[in-house]
């Protein structure tokens, strides 16, 4: 699975894909610029002359393509007051797309916050597009190479291939894909444990006007990290939904089973770790509707990690406030203020009640499913817009 990260357009990915297309319904198409959007293409690779496409037929030669790979994109928008969803995509990403405009200078602010979530989160394999060279100088655009090699040294993306395209034409892009091939590989995963997905979109399918008897259940979408999932297993999903018993309020877990699953654009009978799948399920599309469940977890019953309420984390603060115009430096976190926490998918509010040098503690407007160890994108309120401080790791 790829990241595919910039200014909050679809362009690459029409680029690479010849469309756009949100995987799981075509009634879903709204908002995909403020939303976590993504889409499903197969990479090939022409036995003749060795062209990197997507398409069956080679572009240059013409001849029959063999197929390579199905890679699922994740476009997370890149405008600044959206950076909790970036953060949701890049937590289901095994690499990154960097695009970085020529005709701008580099780096933009969100970029810098870009870069800084993808070493946060731990995504080591970058490639970057330096896109729209088809509207700069031979001169500008070598100097945009220039501002990006310097931006990247030290980070996660020092070594990573600059490569020059110009995506509304699909300029370069087979050379694109090649690097995405190279640098990107499919990693190792476990499938003989428990099935466990984090959820980053959830849907209702049905069109206004259905009959009560015609409703579907409600679709949830994102990526499995571990196990194999199949068309009928029993499904959790933590934290779930909060209700209140004897005036006391508690989150519940939701379970159903596995009505459907889709694949890329397919319906399959099991999945596996590795892109982005659909699963259709028999929960009130109520539930589900406008992205209710993302930020959950899905697993098999009994096997999902614990869901916290308050959260203790160790925390690892950078020098910079990253993504602001001006360089501000990070002060100590402090006592009743609150925080931005991405953990997983999820995006929650933490308000700090103790703040000790190795260990802060916070009690979450919604509470979290996560493990020990697991890490906390952390982003404090800086006028008007959140920043990304710094990481925890939960203890």
């Amino acid at each position: 699975m790829v990241g595919h990260v910039d200014h909050g357009k679809t362009t690459l990915t029409q680029a690479l894909s010849g469309k756009w297309t949100d995987e799981h319904s075509e009634e879903i198409k709204r908002g995909i610029s403020i939303r976590l959007g993504y889409a499903s293409i197969s990479f090939r690779r022409c036995g003749s002359c060795g062209f990197y496409t997507t398409e069956q037929k080679c572009p240059r030669c013409g001849a029959e393509t063999e197929f390579l790979r199905e890679v699922s994109f994740v476009d997370s928008p890149g405008h600044e007051t959206l950076m909790a969803t970036m953060l949701s995509g890049a937590a289901i990403m095994d690499g990154a797309v960097l695009v970085i405009a020529a005709n701008e200078p580099c780096p933009q602010p969100q970029t810098k916050e870009h870069l800084m979530a993808l070493q946060i989160i731990g995504i080591r394999n970058v490639v970057i597009a330096q896109n729209k060279i088809d509207i700069v100088t031979k001169e500008q655009a070598l100097r945009s190479y220039e501002e990006i090699r310097e931006f990247v040294k030290g980070t996660v993306a020092e070594d990573a291939p600059v490569i020059p395209i110009a995506a509304q034409h699909k300029a370069n892009i087979d050379v694109l894909i090649q690097a995405i091939e190279e640098r990107i590989p499919t990693p190792e995963r476990d499938e003989s444990k428990p099935a466990r997905m984090y959820i980053a979109r959830s849907f209702d399918v049905n069109k206004p006007g259905t009959k009560p008897e015609e409703l579907k259940g409600g679709v949830v979408g994102g990526s499995l990290i571990q196990g194999v999932l199949r068309v009928g297993d029993e499904i959790e999903i933590r934290p779930g939904y909060r209700a209140t018993e004897g005036g006391e309020t508690k989150w519940q877990p939701l379970f159903s089973e596995v009505v459907s699953l889709h694949a890329g654009r397919e319906r399959v009978e099991e999945a596996r770790p590795g892109g982005l799948i659909g699963i259709g399920t028999r929960f009130d599309p109520s539930l589900t509707k406008s992205d209710g469940l993302s930020g959950m977890v899905l697993g098999k019953p009994g096997t999902l990690p614990p869901t916290w309420e308050e959260l203790a984390i160790e925390p690892h603060l950078m020098e910079r406030v990253v993504g602001a115009k001006e360089e501000l430096e990070v002060e100590s976190i402090k006592t009743s203020e609150p925080l931005m926490l991405n953990v997983g998918t999820a995006t929650t509010i933490g308000t700090v009640t103790s703040a000790r040098e190795n260990v802060v503690e916070l009690k979450l407007k919604l509470p979290v499913c996560a493990l020990e160890g697991d890490r906390v994108a952390i982003s404090r309120r800086i006028g008007a817009r959140w920043r990304l401080i710094g990481y925890g790791v939960i203890v």
